[in-house]
């Protein structure tokens, strides 16, 4: 048994075992990516470097803000506003949070810093309505998957760039329209998973009159803006960001360091780092060069298109969509579609682009981690059962749009393209 093999068994070991005996997994992740390093000839610092500082910054930073934000009681009347807003038309949640997460990321800032707003706002409003928190989260950001193939965005001036680069322009409103018909199949089909049909009017009774945000709930509300702004105009990473924000509103008297920290998903955060750093040491032995590989090799003119996308999937949990799954894959799909033959080198972009972002629900990324977190700080007594339960759901929820991605691409992009792309 090769090194990649045995370093994949070991990955899928470490979840089991957590999950079967109630322990949180990255506990699990830890002590067996120490076990790892040995027997793969590779030191201690190869683990301790795979526990990433970025994603640390980013949960830490993003659930801080949040917390002060809640303190103030500012996010529960917001959503419960939002719920008033609907009346008893609880179906046009999920429609809403779609288009929210579309129009934050779409109007230019891109899947980051919507990746910011949107699980803590979904979270925070299904609670108030009855509906499953991780269910509004996951329909939020396939909204934000979406909305970041608007020409706006970072996301579309990468891959415009790459697809100038293999001779193609014009892209764009074809990686869109596949990408936005993918997260709404997705959307629907997470909708009657969760059984979200069956809510028929808020669970809890409506307050006859809302009060209006006082002073302190404003300003706090203010920090999200402040985020953004300092995001997209100064360019500063989005943890650093939203510690500057949190730490602003906590020198202004907005709320208690000390109450708000106490309330940060710590058992949340070591999952996901922990987690994050045994599939690094499976990545450097090969594992997920493995996967990728064997997908590869089965490549012919009508499955190309649906493994490509799997492909970028499966690099997207080992590294950023917009700093690696995208400047790398995008270039290639012109030449693979030359090797190939039947198929459009469009079509494989826009398969790349839906891999690279829906295997983002996974909770080793971004879109996954922020999820978790959002519901460590909101929900009472999430504990390491529940984490650990919720965690292996977004596992299997990444998996599920990878096949559905598989499924919609192999059907519907050569068609997309041919009417929607003119060279």
């Amino acid at each position: 048994m090769g090194m990649d093999v045995l370093a994949l068994l070991l990955f899928i070991a470490a979840i089991i075992i957590a999950f079967v005996r109630h322990v949180n997994v990255g506990i699990v992740a830890l002590a067996v990516g120490v076990i790892c390093v040995r027997l793969f000839g590779m030191t201690d610092k190869t683990l301790i470097g795979g526990i990433s500082s970025s994603m640390f910054c980013t949960l830490v930073g993003i659930t801080l803000l949040f917390a002060v934000i809640k303190d103030t009681g500012a996010l529960d009347l917001l959503a419960k506003k939002i719920v008033a807003a609907t009346g008893n038309r609880v179906w046009l949640l999920p429609i809403a949070m779609y288009i929210a997460g579309f129009v934050v990321a779409g109007v230019g800032p891109g899947a980051i810093p919507a990746l910011a707003i949107i699980p803590a706002l979904a979270v925070t409003t299904a609670i108030q309505v009855g509906y499953n928190p991780l269910m509004l989260a996951i329909i939020g950001e396939l909204g934000l998957m979406a909305g970041r193939m608007t020409i706006l965005t970072p996301e579309a001036a990468i891959i415009t760039d790459a697809a100038s680069k293999a001779g193609f322009s014009g892209v764009m409103m074809t990686v869109l329209i596949c990408q936005t018909l993918i997260t709404l199949v997705y959307g629907v089909i997470v909708f009657v998973a969760y059984k979200g049909y069956k809510l028929k009017a808020p669970l809890h009774e409506r307050e006859a009159d809302l009060p209006a945000f006082t002073k302190n709930q404003l300003f706090s509300l203010s920090g999200i803006i402040m985020m953004l702004v300092f995001m997209i105009a100064l360019k500063i990473n989005i943890g650093l960001a939203a510690f500057a924000s949190a730490a602003i509103l906590v020198l202004c008297g907005v709320a208690k360091d000390g109450e708000c920290l106490k309330h940060l998903p710590w058992g949340t955060i070591l999952m996901v780092l922990g987690v994050g750093a045994l599939l690094g040491v499976v990545d450097k032995v090969g594992g997920i060069k493995l996967m990728s590989s064997a997908i590869s090799s089965i490549m012919t003119s009508s499955t190309a298109t649906p493994l490509m996308g799997i492909s970028a999937g499966l690099l997207s949990l080992v590294s950023s969509a917009l700093g690696v799954v995208y400047p790398t894959m995008m270039p290639m799909c012109a030449d693979i579609a030359n090797q190939v033959g039947g198929v459009s080198p469009v079509a494989l972009m826009a398969a790349v682009g839906s891999g690279g972002s829906m295997a983002g629900l996974s909770p080793m990324s971004t879109g996954g981690a922020l999820i978790l977190a959002a519901m460590g700080t909101n929900i009472e007594n999430f504990n390491s059962t529940k984490q650990t339960k919720v965690f292996v759901q977004l596992l299997i929820l990444a998996a599920g749009a990878l096949f559905v991605i598989a499924v919609v691409s192999g059907l519907t992009f050569d068609a997309i393209t041919d009417l929607t792309f003119h060279p």
